[in-house]
C-alpha cells in the first residue's frame, strides 16, 4: 500500500463518524478492491466536468485506480470544454440572488449558467463543434459509425484541441481517458450539447443518425465487457450522483443473468454512491443500496456504503484518498 500524505492523513484522525466515517470506509474499500485484482467502475452524473473533478479522476484514470468510466454526455464534453475554454468561464457566487432579466442578460453574453459557473458558449460549445463535425463527416462517408466518446478521442488524439488549451492538460481526465483509451460508457448521449447540435446537423440532412452508434450498442458492447473482465475477479461500482449515469451500467448484471440466462453471472463486487438525493417518489438516485438486492444488481455481501452528501466534496477527498495525497 502507497504511503499515506496529508490529506489522507487529515481525513484518517478527523473523519470518525456518520457520512466522514462512510467516507473512509468507502475508500479504503475501494483500494482493498484494487488490491485483490478487482476492477472498478466510476460513474459520472451531475455536472462533475464543470467542477474539475478531473484534477484528481486524472491522475486516478493515469494510475489505473479505475478501469471504466460511464458519465452523462454533459461530463463527456464538459471536461474539455473546460480545457479549452477555461478562462472564458465566469463564475457567479451569487447566483441565488439572481433575476430572472440577470438570467437573460446572461443568455445575451452566451453564458449558460450550471449553479455557479457560467459556460461561455462561443469559446466552448462552437470551439468544440467545428472540429467534431468534420470528423463525424469523414466517418460518414468512409461509411464508419462510432460511439460518442470515440468520436471525441478522436478529436482529443488528433492534436487539433491543443491550439486552445487553457488549463495543464494533465488536469483533463478525458485527455487521460484518450490516451489510455480507457472504456467508457454514455448512455442517453444525446443529451448533451454535443447530441443537440448531432441531432440538428441530422434535421438540416448533413448527417445521417446511423453515424453515431447508439445506447443499445453501448449495453451490447458493456454486456461483452463484463464477462470478459469477470472471469478471474469482480468489478466493483463507484456511483457518483444518480440518474442514468448510474442505472445504466448497473443493470448490465441483471441483463447478463436475468434475460440473457447467464445464471453465473457474478454480482458487482463493490458498491458505493455519493448523493444527496432522498428516497421518494421512486428515486433511483436516492434508493438505498439494499434495494439493488432486490433487482439483481448486489449480492447480499457485496460490500455496500452510501455517502449522502456533496461529490463536489466527497469525490476528490476519496480520490485523493486512494492515490494517497
Amino acid at each position: 500500500m502507497n504511503t499515506k500524505g496529508p490529506i489522507s492523513q487529515f481525513v484518517k484522525e478527523h473523519y470518525k463518524h456518520f457520512n466522514a466515517a462512510t467516507l473512509v470506509d468507502a475508500a479504503a474499500a475501494y483500494e482493498q478492491q484494487l488490491e485483490q485484482g478487482n476492477k472498478m467502475m466510476i460513474t459520472l452524473a451531475g455536472a462533475m466536468s464543470t467542477a474539475e473533478l478531473g484534477k484528481s479522476l486524472a491522475e486516478m484514470i493515469r494510475q489505473d485506480k479505475v478501469q471504466i468510466i460511464t458519465c452523462t454526455g454533459a461530463n463527456l464534453e464538459e471536461d474539455i470544454m473546460n480545457l479549452v475554454a477555461h478562462s472564458h468561464y465566469r463564475r457567479v457566487p451569487d447566483y441565488r440572488d439572481f433575476t430572472p432579466q440577470q438570467e437573460w442578460d446572461l443568455l445575451e453574453q452566451g453564458l449558460n449558467r450550471v449553479t455557479d459557473t457560467c459556460i461561455p458558449e462561443e469559446e466552448a460549445f462552437r470551439r468544440l463543434q467545428k472540429h467534431i463535425y468534420k470528423i463525424w463527416k469523414t466517418a460518414e462517408e468512409s461509411g464508419e459509425r462510432f460511439l460518442p466518446h470515440e468520436y471525441m478521442y478522436k478529436m482529443l488524439l488528433s492534436g487539433v484541441l491543443e491550439q486552445y488549451y487553457e488549463i495543464d492538460p494533465k488536469d483533463s481526465w478525458m485527455l487521460a481517458a484518450a490516451e489510455k483509451n480507457l472504456p467508457i460508457v454514455v448512455p442517453g448521449w444525446e443529451d448533451s450539447t454535443m447530441g443537440n447540435i448531432f441531432a440538428s446537423y441530422c434535421l438540416k440532412g448533413e448527417l445521417n443518425p446511423s453515424t453515431m452508434k447508439s445506447g443499445i450498442e453501448y449495453m451490447t458492447w458493456l454486456a461483452d465487457w463484463y464477462t470478459e473482465n469477470t472471469k478471474e475477479n469482480g468489478i466493483g461500482f463507484f456511483q457518483i450522483g444518480g440518474g442514468i449515469a448510474g442505472d445504466f451500467p448497473i443493470c448490465v448484471v441483471p441483463m447478463l443473468y436475468q434475460d440473457m440466462e447467464r445464471t453465473d453471472t457474478p454480482f458487482w463486487s463493490y458498491f458505493c454512491q455519493i448523493s444527496d438525493s432522498t428516497t421518494s417518489y421512486g428515486s433511483y438516485s436516492g434508493a438505498v443500496p439494499n434495494e439493488k438486492i432486490t433487482w439483481g444488481k448486489l449480492d447480499i455481501n457485496t460490500p455496500k456504503f452510501i455517502v449522502e452528501s456533496d461529490a463536489t466534496i466527497v469525490a476528490p477527498l476519496i480520490f485523493a484518498y486512494i492515490l494517497g495525497w
